[in-house]
């Protein structure tokens, strides 16, 4: 937005305070709802609004970002996971009311109150999921829900359990809390007594599991844990450069599309403390393509190549965590003390390892989905494995599912985007640097078509 010379601060706070934070469109583009926030500028605000739509599982498919270092608007095109515009009313008055709050509303707990979190970290080895529910159930602690993740060989899990017994929280058994900790760091070391193991608990409910996912990965480091064949034709492309003439670097993304791709890379840009001043997000089919003018929290650019090297590392690792490796599994069976352990030992004694989970009780019923593999590369698991785990679970409760995909739309023959479409063989780079600004002065507020 441009200002009039002659006002003064004072006068645009107050333009700013009688302008609605939050405008949610579905007349200007044909194809997508536009999701328009407008906010003081503090650190880490543009991931909150990126966690309301990825919570909703709306479809980031546009997205235009531009701060003048104390303001900010971004502009987002969205679709739901069918790939159509937003047309339920409540979805839309959530997402007004939800994106509207002030920032600290923004924290809402995934978890109950008094239960008890417990959050592991250390080296994935077949099995290793196995033994992790096999001590709780050993224990009397029932599994109440647990999200895993596991990347070059290091594997996050946060887990909320409750005294399977009495249904409160073992953290008030500060004898049965010590004797938790201490088996499960145990088998997180394994026989070869592996460093880097790590076991917290935590009365206080996570506020965002993905989010704290990251946060737990991101402190393990594995980002610098490198398989030889981590690299394929499907890995992220990353490039940093700097534009010295701003005071900018200038962060560049291409990868296949998926769903929280773009939360994904704002939580590592958050966690390494950079401020993004402006940026865009585009698809093409399910090719993504992001770019990101950012500064540290003290103003400075990247200053350093291992500072630079770091960011790439970073930023792919961010993207390959939730990238889908295996085939994916849904369970829904009645439950029962040890049925995790079970399902999961099955797994293992049938040659699939679990790259990701995420799994649930309520009442008499158990949840979950699984990407299962044939190793840590994610090779594909043999198929005659999966059937033989099919038939020991039971092929009603154990399913095979194809994984769910937004619908994409080709912008091929678009005549609204020539610059995008110009920028098809330039590959990883500086494909908006020139023209960024002038988009989004044209954008923010003003687009008028969805190209």
């Amino acid at each position: 937005m441009e200002w009039p010379s002659c006002l003064n601060e004072y006068e645009k706070l107050i333009i700013r305070m009688d302008t609605p934070r939050v405008v949610i469109d579905n007349a200007v583009c044909a194809t997508a709802t536009l999701v328009k926030v407008d906010s003081a500028r503090k650190h880490g605000i543009l991931l909150e609004a990126v966690q309301v739509l990825t919570d909703l599982n709306l479809s980031i498919k546009k997205a235009y970002i531009s701060s003048d270092g104390r303001w900010f608007m971004d502009v987002f095109h969205v679709t739901d996971q069918f790939g159509r515009k937003l047309a339920d009313d409540s979805v839309i008055s959530y997402l007004e009311q939800s994106l509207d709050m002030k920032e600290h509303d923004f924290h809402r707990p995934d978890s109950a109150e008094g239960l008890t979190v417990l959050e592991l970290t250390g080296a994935d080895r077949p099995g290793l999921l196995s033994e992790v529910f096999a001590v709780l159930a050993d224990l009397c602690c029932g599994v109440v829900d647990a999200k895993v993740w596991t990347h070059n060989g290091r594997i996050a899990c946060l887990v909320t359990v409750k005294d399977k017994l009495s249904g409160r929280p073992i953290d008030g058994d500060p004898q049965l809390l010590h004797h938790v900790e201490s088996r499960l760091r145990h088998v997180l070391k394994g026989d070869h007594g592996v460093c880097g193991a790590r076991t917290a608990v935590s009365s206080t409910p996570v506020a965002h599991t993905d989010r704290r996912l990251h946060q737990m990965m991101f402190s393990d480091r594995d980002y610098e844990r490198h398989s030889p064949s981590a690299a394929s034709s499907t890995s992220p492309a990353v490039s940093v450069q700097n534009w010295v003439e701003k005071g900018y670097s200038v962060v560049a993304v291409q990868c296949r599309d998926r769903p929280k791709l773009l939360f994904d890379v704002m939580c590592t840009l958050t966690d390494m403390e950079y401020v993004v001043f402006h940026g865009t997000i585009d698809t093409d089919g399910d090719l993504a393509q992001q770019e990101f003018y950012i500064r540290h929290k003290d103003g400075s650019p990247i200053s350093s190549e291992a500072e630079r090297q770091r960011m790439i590392q970073c930023l792919e690792a961010a993207i390959e965590r939730r990238a889908t490796e295996g085939i994916r599994l849904e369970l829904c069976i009645e439950d029962r003390a040890g049925l995790f352990s079970e399902v999961t030992r099955t797994f293992r004694e049938n040659g699939l390892l679990v790259t990701r989970a995420e799994v649930s009780t309520k009442g008499d019923t158990a949840s979950g989905v699984f990407y299962v593999a044939s190793d840590a590369a994610g090779q594909p698991a043999d198929p005659k494995a999966v059937d033989a785990v099919r038939q020991r679970i039971g092929a009603d409760y154990l399913t095979v599912k194809e994984e769910q995909r937004p619908q994409y739309r080709s912008k091929a023959g678009d005549d609204g985007d020539e610059e995008a479409q110009g920028s098809g063989g330039v590959g990883v780079g500086l494909f908006y640097l020139g023209n960024l600004f002038r988009r989004n002065l044209y954008n923010l507020g003003l687009i008028k078509s969805c190209s």
